[in-house]
């Protein structure tokens, strides 16, 4: 529901530089019940009045070396994730953790030491790459504004980059326009890694590509993470691509974490209905399978008013009275494998006389959802 006369930004996190608590060797990003509201209305005084909750507490670790894919809908906020991530949109609520660091409250001044650390690459190689710059330029801007190597060693250093991204030497020197979209999309991969960052967050850095060009590209990312050590945020909708360069997963649905777990464990046995569903649409490479694709019914709710309690509900088959009236905790099924979902808690499941598991259809859920939200 849209939330009347709340600020959420009032939901301030610890004071800035904190040390985590108790952070692992290996651990590069701790993200603890992450938010992230957009004010959609205001009142006469300009106060916000209404928000529309794309990130709506998210929690995750990633350990240096691995690769964690975030994969939903459009609109689900899987972006949205990864620039705040970055600091590039202001935090609503939680904390984020960079090598044991609390990131969360730095000023701008302040980050700019960690800018370096942290790096994005774009979804659009067409329109991320200014092109008034050479690509050499490009490249080069960052390193020289940092400092990464001295000023006599730019060009060098430049080429070196360019190569390890299977770029030639003579490239240096033309344009953007100049180049097909996998090659702008190496170009978007060196000037990230021109920097020496320990993260990379990739905002599906293949959507706008050709298939073959895009088995280049994520050849050309893992071999990059095994050579640098690189540690992965890879936004994607192609699940295939994720199943291939990612050893987790995490499943979002309207700013929330739907399921969270190994890849292949969550490919082998996926277990939300929403997760489910998503997988049904991956194509397998044989004549003889019969897909079972599963259609979602209904349609997506409003981010700026989702429906109550768990917010599949009005989408889920599975969906019981208990989900348009309590939104579902995480539960861990399995090591390393947790859920959002009431059917895998066993507080709700083995009280049926405390909570309603009547089964609902879609068109009630849906129907009822409309009236709450009135």
């Amino acid at each position: 529901m849209i939330e009347k006369n709340e600020n959420p930004v009032t939901e301030a996190a610890p004071v800035a530089e904190a040390a985590a608590p108790a952070p692992k060797a290996d651990e590069v990003l701790r993200v603890e019940h992450l938010k992230k509201y957009f004010p959609i209305a205001t009142d006469f005084f300009g106060r916000p009045t209404a928000f529309l909750r794309a990130v709506d507490d998210i929690s995750f670790t990633l350990e240096r070396g691995k690769t964690i894919g975030i994969v939903g809908e459009s609109g689900c906020g899987k972006t949205t994730l990864g620039r705040t991530i970055l600091k590039l949109h202001e935090i609503t609520g939680g904390e984020i953790y960079f090598e044991g660091t609390n990131i969360t409250n730095l000023g701008r001044s302040a980050m700019k030491k960690y800018r370096t650390s942290m790096q994005l690459i774009f979804q659009d190689p067409y329109s991320s790459l200014s092109p008034r710059m050479t690509v050499g330029n490009i490249i080069g801007e960052a390193v020289r504004q940092h400092k990464i190597v001295p000023k006599d060693e730019v060009h060098d250093y430049v080429l070196d980059i360019m190569q390890k991204c299977g770029l030639r030497p003579q490239f240096y020197d033309r344009y953007p326009h100049e180049f097909s979209g996998g090659q702008r999309q190496r170009i978007c991969i060196a000037r990230a890694l021109a920097v020496k960052p320990k993260l990379v967050i990739c905002d599906e850095p293949v959507s706008a590509l050709d298939v073959s060009i895009q088995a280049q590209i994520i050849n050309l990312l893992k071999e990059l993470q095994n050579k640098m050590g690189l540690t992965y945020i890879f936004i994607s909708h192609d699940l295939s691509v994720v199943k291939y360069i990612t050893d987790r997963i995490m499943v979002m649905y309207l700013g929330n974490m739907m399921e969270m777990g190994d890849t292949e464990r969550i490919f082998a046995n996926p277990l939300h209905p929403y997760t489910v569903a998503l997988f049904s649409a991956v194509p397998v490479p044989d004549p003889d399978v019969k897909m079972n694709r599963i259609i979602l019914e209904g349609d997506i709710p409003s981010p700026a008013n989702p429906p109550s309690g768990c917010k599949f509900h009005t989408r889920c088959s599975k969906c019981m009275g208990v989900c348009a009236a309590k939104a579902p905790r995480y539960v861990e099924v399995e090591a390393d494998h947790f859920v959002a979902c009431h059917l895998y808690d066993g507080e709700i499941m083995e009280h049926p006389d405390d909570y309603d598991l009547s089964p609902l259809t879609v068109a009630d859920a849906a129907e009822g959802a409309g009236e709450d939200n009135e």
